[in-house]
């Protein structure tokens, strides 16, 4: 089991660090007390599914700095290998994000928040000197800190992946609210108005090699397919995990339904994503 303890200093970007773990597939807990925490991995090797473990413990939990040394041989001992992840950034930059949060410092009860970030390096230095990582977070922006958990625990990673949903509509019938991405494909041939395909939809080979032979369609795809290419490895180094590209024609019924399922084939072969198609409107009429 891969189980990695983040701590370090509030407001060093302990959170934003758990959820990126909790996006590349880690189960997540978050202020786990330190005395549960031999129990809690004595559950969780009898669930299967569970093989990758991050959580944060910090100075919230009273009995962390009490206990984490023994607590943590005695994990040891039972043959599991904790690497911790230690968050810091600097006075300035911590005492800049209480305010902006107006959280108050769970150490400066009855001081200033420099006093309490001053107490709090005191009590976590010792568990700074065993951390496998130390990373300081004061030029970090939300996404820099996702990226950099992604890099240094990559290797770990082998089942992250982007998921892809392709959404087939009509704007006739609205967008589609969730879309990151919309396409407007209503300046391709419409089979709506040729005898004999007004009845099918995009899923059926005659309509879609009526779309495909236009010269403007081949055009169009070499062009279209070749930004989403682009723009994927992009959306990933941002730390998004989800997309939803919305594809759209006049009824959503041929021409988007034709477009959607070329781009989920050419991502399929080309691409390690998880990818899905929802044809919105192919029964709107």
């Amino acid at each position: 089991m891969k189980l990695i303890v983040i701590t370090g200093l509030s407001g060093s970007g302990k959170s934003t660090a758990l959820r990126a773990f909790e996006d590349m597939g880690f189960f997540c807990v978050d202020n786990l007390p330190i005395r549960l925490f031999p129990k809690f991995l004595e559950l969780s090797s009898k669930n299967s599914e569970v093989n990758k473990i991050a959580t944060v413990m910090d100075v919230r939990e009273k009995e962390f700095l009490i206990s984490y040394e023994k607590v943590f041989e005695e994990i040891h001992a039972q043959g599991y290998k904790i690497e911790i992840l230690f968050l810091e950034a600097s006075d300035e930059v911590l005492v800049r994000r209480f305010k902006e949060t107006r959280r108050r410092h769970p150490l400066a009860k009855d001081g200033t928040i420099l006093e309490g970030i001053a107490k709090e390096r005191a009590c976590l230095s010792d568990i700074k000197k065993m951390a496998t990582k130390v990373v300081d977070t004061s030029f970090f922006s939300i996404h820099d800190l996702r990226q950099w958990v992604k890099s240094n625990y990559s290797s770990t990673l082998t089942s992250e992946q982007l998921s892809i949903n392709l959404i087939s509509f009509g704007f006739k019938y609205g967008l589609p609210y969730e879309a990151d991405i919309i396409m407007d494909v209503r300046f391709l041939p419409n089979p709506y108005f040729v005898p004999g395909l007004k009845g099918l939809d995009g899923r059926d080979e005659r309509v879609v090699n009526y779309i495909k032979k236009w010269k403007e369609t081949g055009v169009f795809l070499e062009k279209f397919l070749d930004l989403i290419c682009y723009l994927l490895p992009l959306y990933c180094r941002e730390g998004k995990t989800y997309l939803n590209i919305g594809i759209g024609c006049t009824g959503g019924r041929h021409r988007s339904v034709v477009i959607a399922n070329i781009l989920k084939e050419y991502l399929s072969k080309k691409m390690n994503y998880r990818i899905s198609v929802n044809y919105r409107d192919i029964e709107a009429g």
